[in-house]
């Protein structure tokens, strides 16, 4: 089943000063069709009432709701998919757990993982990264840059890939020209001044 897959990825991040729900609020106001709910502090039994509560704003917006790598929630709240961050996941089993409605989003550091994934027809888009260096989520995997998605030209590619890791404003025309379908973007929106302006400036780049 083929899914409707946005070429923006709006991320809530933890923060000290605002919460995951007022985040939501100012980027669909300012119009991301998009969210990925990303809360890496709470345990899982405490994350259902903020869900719910994100998913009446992506509701009221028309935003489509995606939830980090908690899949096992889908059937007690009201979002549209899970993006899985771990990349040993057993996608064929996590397919069939929240059946074929449900959209599911993989992430993959390099060529031949994306193929693999792909080759699994289960999975509906692949974030993919890290573009540069990011403190939102640390690893010790190789930057990419612009070159290292000029490569999947190079590979036979259909699923979706979605840049993703410290991307800023400046960085977008050049990372569509390199022929990749959209970006995700967390900190250059939530930690800038105005988030809200963010959002739109981000847009404008991508449309």
């Amino acid at each position: 089943m083929k899914k409707y897959i946005s070429k923006f990825h709006y991320l809530t991040q933890d923060l000290p000063g605002r919460s995951h729900v007022q985040q939501v609020q100012t980027a669909c106001g300012a119009g991301a069709n998009w969210v990925q709910y990303r809360c890496m502090t709470k345990p899982e039994d405490e994350l259902i009432d903020e869900i719910n509560e994100i998913a009446e704003i992506c509701d009221d917006w028309g935003a489509t709701l995606i939830i980090t790598n908690h899949y096992d929630l889908l059937h007690r709240v009201d979002a549209q998919g899970v993006h899985i961050e771990d990349f040993d996941a057993d996608f064929v089993t996590i397919r069939k757990t929240i059946g074929d409605d449900k959209t599911l989003g993989a992430s993959a550091t390099n060529p031949d993982d994306l193929l693999k994934i792909q080759e699994l027809n289960v999975v509906d888009y692949c974030g993919y990264g890290p573009f540069a260096h990011t403190d939102t989520k640390p690893n010790d995997k190789p930057l990419l840059g612009f070159n290292g998605y000029r490569q999947l030209e190079k590979i036979p590619l259909t699923l979706p890939v979605i840049a993703v890791g410290g991307i800023q404003l400046q960085d977008v025309e050049h990372l569509l020209q390199t022929g990749i379908y959209g970006i995700a973007v967390s900190a250059a929106i939530n930690l800038s001044a105005d988030p809200a302006a963010a959002v739109k400036e981000f847009y404008r780049k991508m449309y």
